[in-house]
C-alpha cells in the first residue's frame, strides 16, 4: 500500500466546553499538560506518517500559531480551511485535493486513544480493505454513531439512533482509501444538514466495498466535556513516570508519580501523585492532590487541588476548602474573600477573576 496520509479534524465550536472554548479551540484545552490536539499528530508520527493535513474552521490562526508547520513533531503540516463545520464527510470533501489518491487516516483532533494508532495503520496495510472503523461499547449508544455487525462484517452504520440495535460506537479514528471521496460525494446532507461519515461509509457498504471492523480494547476518550477532559487528564497522568527537574525545598514532600517540570518550585508543600507541575509555577503552602496537571506559570498559595486542569498563568491562593474536578482557564485568578465558604467547584472561561465570599 501507497504512503498514507493523515487528516485530523479540528474545526467544530466546542459548544460543550464553554465558557473556555469562547475564546480557545477545544482541540487545545491541555490534558496532563499537553493540548489534546498534540497528542494525536504525536499519534500519526509514531505510525510513520509524515504528511498530515489539518481541517479548521473560526478558530484557525490559533491552531496555526500551536502546530506551525509540523516540524516540531516531525510532521508536514497542511492547514486546510473548511467553509463550514458541515459534517465529517463534508471534511473529507475539503480535503480532496490535499489527499488526492492517497489512503489515509483520519483522527479527530478533540479524541484520545491510549494505545495509539500504529498497530491500527499496520492492520490496515495488511489487509488492504477499502475502510477500517474503529468500534468501542458504549453505554449510552444513541449519543454516538453506530455500527452494527453481522458477525465481522460491518451491516449498518447509523449516527445517533433514536432506539439503537447495538452498542458499539464509532471512535473518532478512522482508515479510508480514496474510495471513500466518491462515497461522500454521492450522499446528502443528514436532518442536521451535515454530510455524515456514517452514511459515507454506508455507501462503501451498500457498494459492496470491504468494510473492516476494528474492536478497541484500551480506552479512548471524546474530550468535548467537562467530565470527559478531567477523565482523560487522569488516564494520561495514571501511567506517567515520576521526574522531578524542578526545585523542591526540604519542608515539601513528593509522594508518587509526579512531575515537576524544570523552572517549577514546591516550596513548604505536598504534592501526591499522579500530578504535573508545569514550568515557572510556584507551589507554596499548598496541597496538590492526585489527578492534577497545574500548568506552566501558575501560583497556587495557601490552597488544596486534586482531579484538577488549572490552565496557564492562573493562580489559587488563600482558599480553605479544597478545589477538586475543576477545569480553570488561563490568567484566572482565584481568591478568598473574608467570609468562609465550605466547598468550590469551578468551571471558569480565560481571563476571569472570582472573589469568593
Amino acid at each position: 500500500m501507497e504512503e498514507l496520509k493523515g487528516l485530523v479534524l479540528s474545526g467544530g465550536a466546542g459548544t460543550r466546553l464553554r465558557p473556555l472554548t469562547h475564546t480557545s479551540a477545544k482541540q487545545l484545552v491541555p490534558v496532563a499538560n499537553k493540548p489534546v490536539l498534540f497528542y494525536g499528530l504525536e499519534a500519526l508520527r509514531d505510525a510513520g506518517i509524515r504528511q498530515v493535513g489539518i481541517i479548521v474552521g473560526d478558530t484557525r490562526a490559533e491552531i496555526e500559531e500551536a502546530v506551525g508547520d509540523g516540524s516540531r513533531f516531525g510532521l508536514e503540516i497542511t492547514i486546510i480551511p473548511q467553509s463550514a463545520p458541515l459534517g465529517l464527510a463534508h471534511a473529507v470533501l475539503t480535503a480532496e485535493e490535499f489527499l488526492g489518491d492517497s489512503s489515509f487516516v483520519m483522527y479527530l483532533g478533540d479524541n484520545l486513544l491510549r494505545d495509539g494508532i500504529t498497530g491500527l495503520v499496520e492492520e490496515f496495510r495488511q489487509n488492504a480493505p477499502d475502510a477500517m472503523i474503529l468500534l468501542q461499547h458504549v453505554d449510552e449508544p444513541e449519543h454516538y454513531g453506530i455500527a452494527e455487525l453481522d458477525g465481522d462484517t460491518v451491516v449498518r452504520l447509523v449516527e445517533k439512533p433514536k432506539n439503537p440495535t447495538s452498542d458499539l460506537a464509532l471512535v473518532g479514528v478512522y482508515l479510508f482509501t480514496h474510495a471513500i471521496i466518491e462515497s461522500a460525494k454521492t450522499i446528502k446532507p443528514s436532518w442536521r444538514n451535515e454530510l455524515e461519515i456514517t452514511d459515507a461509509i454506508q455507501n462503501l457498504v451498500d457498494r459492496g466495498l470491504r468494510v473492516e471492523p476494528h474492536i478497541v480494547s484500551g480506552w479512548w476518550k471524546d474530550t468535548g466535556q467537562v467530565g470527559d477532559m478531567l477523565e482523560a487528564n487522569r488516564l494520561i497522568l495514571d501511567v506517567q513516570r515520576r521526574r522531578i527537574d524542578g526545585e523542591v525545598d526540604d519542608e515539601s514532600i513528593i509522594d508518587g508519580r509526579v512531575v515537576i517540570e524544570a523552572g517549577a518550585k514546591v516550596v513548604r508543600s505536598t504534592v501526591r501523585g499522579p500530578a504535573v507541575i508545569g514550568a515557572g509555577t510556584v507551589i507554596e503552602d499548598a496541597y496538590v492532590g492526585p489527578y492534577s496537571a497545574i500548568s506552566d506559570n501558575c501560583y497556587v498559595s495557601h490552597a488544596e487541588i486534586e482531579h484538577s486542569i488549572l490552565w496557564e498563568g492562573s493562580s489559587i491562593r488563600d482558599l480553605d476548602a479544597r478545589v477538586e474536578s475543576s477545569l480553570i482557564g488561563r490568567e484566572v485568578s482565584i481568591g478568598r474573600t473574608e467570609e468562609k465558604p465550605r466547598a468550590y467547584r469551578f468551571i471558569l472561561g480565560d481571563s476571569s477573576t472570582i472573589g469568593l465570599t
